[in-house]
């Protein structure tokens, strides 16, 4: 499951200038941040979000803080902005500006569809009244509550915004982010701030089944190409090392490390911007600062089976520098945020915690070693680790959250279910890059989890799926759909855009793609599709995007890249209309 967009934007920070940014490689992204020019893209955004506010939403009072900054290789720039109203941050008010080459300004894509301004800017609810109902809420113990604009929901509302830390509610008592009304002391929303694997909603699936996931490891031989780490001077450290993993589902695996001493060793990559994964050794853990270093004086790392401590997190960080090298080789993105920054993961994380997690907080990646119950062994799969490392690249670009959640923390709406969906298509992308023999790319996700249907969800036709009751095309509604459940519409278009409708075999692995109407759909190879969807989401995705703004957001991405009047383009579109999603069906705004 996402990270709920609310909480980053509480931890925004004004950024006034940004350097013109040089062209990339074609499918590439400039770098997110330089030095500032005296010309910069977010100063002539931000000039032009106020010079064009009829389209843009912008009004007095608003400040614009910016998020994000991407600049095509054929000069368009687009400048992310979060919105504050009155000195307070405005919930659902992102919006990112369109210049050309020469910063004028083209468009804008944004997020709320109406005024921000809230009826009163006078709190009934005093900021005390506020934290006790958020701890009273999730469960946990309240930080201090801040005023923020709420118009996520087709108005605005002054509400306070209070994070919860220790959270009975949490699987592994982490913390949660909960939104109170100002006037009513109403509980707006009230979300978990670290992305679980494991829904909720399956985890009861699976016990209503009496079934319990048994994936089989493999801890034989299996090389796959990893960058090389370059020699150093003898006694010149700390030194990058190539060291090997026995991993628990990939086999043996090269790993770069950093070699501290003649015959000492620090599980961390320093030609990945120092990438490193610790043990949390079964505490929940809320820093990364606390997770213990894996060392090692021969550069072994692991044995291939949970009996030693090491082997799982062979597994976790061959997962995550696969994910980076997948995202920097194939978009040019360095990191999960674009700024040359590292991620970091703790094994062992918890007691009895049967998931996974991506925290955007820590920048890490969290794994448990099963709950001995459903999940018998830690989930440190690759495309698990592809599709929650997705989650962060998606909170630091779109921000897309679910539209509600209900009491069981079960997450719903098109938003949500947009980010589940781009979970897996760039999950499934990682395993593809990686291409392991111990772990052979496919278009499904979670088949190595030992599920008696073989995988959790797959992209060529989700309503195989019968745990989660994935779905293949949309309907109206789509709008209140489980997110996993609903993720299957814009998967399966984006496998049509890819491979094509009907039987077909990729690697070994048979499929057969349905389409809504029974049209026949030409895919334009996989590298295109992912091209299309990536620079959407970058570019032209918010934090409320559905299906249909998703369909206009990959259209206008074929469009820049390949043209309007180009194959690609026409297979977009075709691939959307044959999962139901057109513009003759697009729902009126504000539904």
């Amino acid at each position: 499951m996402r990270i709920p967009h609310i909480r980053s934007l509480a931890v925004a920070v004004t950024v006034t200038t940004a350097a013109t940014l040089p062209a990339a490689p074609a499918l590439a992204d400039a770098p997110a941040h330089a030095s500032a020019a005296a010309s910069s893209p977010v100063d002539a955004a931000r000039a032009a979000a106020f010079a064009h506010a009829s389209a843009t939403g912008v009004s007095r009072g608003d400040t614009l803080q910016v998020k994000d900054v991407m600049t095509d290789p054929e000069g368009k720039q687009h400048v992310r902005f979060l919105r504050s109203h009155q000195g307070k941050l405005v919930l659902g008010g992102d919006l990112v500006i369109h210049l050309d080459r020469n910063a004028r300004y083209l468009g804008v894509t944004r997020a709320a569809r109406h005024t921000v301004t809230p009826v009163t800017a006078d709190a009934k609810l005093t900021a005390a009244q506020a934290r006790q109902k958020a701890a009273s809420a999730a469960q946990g113990e309240a930080a201090s509550a801040q005023l923020v604009v709420d118009a996520r929901d087709g108005h605005a509302a002054l509400a306070y915004q209070v994070r919860v830390t220790r959270s009975r509610a949490e699987e592994a008592g982490g913390s949660r982010t909960v939104v109170v009304d100002a006037l009513t002391g109403r509980i707006r929303s009230n979300s978990s701030d670290s992305d679980e694997f494991v829904s909720p909603s399956l985890a009861n699936a699976l016990r209503e089944r009496g079934e319990s996931a048994t994936p089989g490891t493999d801890g034989a031989a299996g090389l796959s190409g990893l960058t090389s780490a370059t020699a150093s001077p003898a006694g010149h450290y700390p030194v990058a090392a190539n060291g090997t993993g026995a991993s628990l589902f990939v086999g043996k695996v090269p790993l770069i490390t950093t070699q501290t001493g003649r015959t000492s060793y620090l599980l961390s990559d320093p030609t990945r911007w120092g990438t490193e994964t610790r043990d949390a050794k079964g505490e929940e853990l809320e820093a990364f600062s606390g997770g213990s270093k894996f060392t090692s004086s021969t550069d072994k790392w692991g044995n291939g089976a949970t009996s030693n401590r090491a082997t799982v997190a062979v597994d976790a960080q061959y997962g995550i520098t696969q994910t980076l090298d997948f995202y920097k080789k194939t978009f040019g993105r360095k990191g999960i945020k674009n700024n040359s920054t590292g991620a970091h993961a703790m094994v062992h994380f918890g007691s009895k915690v049967g998931n996974a997690f991506w925290d955007s907080d820590c920048g890490c990646m969290l794994y448990g070693d099963g709950d001995n119950k459903v999940f018998k062994k830690p989930l440190v799969v690759l495309d698990v680790t592809g599709h929650e490392l997705t989650h962060g690249v998606v909170d630091a670009t779109a921000g897309l959250e679910p539209t509600r959640v209900d009491e069981d923390q079960n997450q719903y709406g098109e938003p949500g279910a947009l980010n589940e969906s781009l979970a897996d298509v760039f999950g499934s992308g990682v395993e593809f890059a990686a291409n392991n023999p111990k772990n052979p790319p496919n278009y499904m996700i979670g088949e190595k989890l030992g599920l008696s249907q073989t995988f959790l969800r797959r992209l060529d036709h989700p309503s195989l799926d019968k745990l989660e009751g994935t779905v293949d095309y949309w309907s109206p509604a789509a709008y209140d759909t489980e997110v996993h459940a609903g993720s299957g519409i814009s998967s399966h278009a984006f496998y049509l855009l890819a491979e094509g409708s009907g039987k077909k075999t990729v690697g070994g692995v048979a499929y057969d793609s349905p389409t809504y109407d029974h049209s026949q759909v030409a895919g334009i190879g996989r590298a295109k599709a992912l091209a299309v969807f990536y620079r959407a989401l970058t570019r032209y995705m918010v934090s409320t995007t559905d299906f249909h703004d998703a369909r206009t957001a990959t259209l206008q991405a074929a469009a820049d890249m390949y043209g309007a009047k180009s194959t690609e383009y026409r297979a977009v579109d075709k691939a959307w209309a044959a999962v139901d999603v057109t513009a003759a069906n697009t729902p009126a705004s504000g539904r």
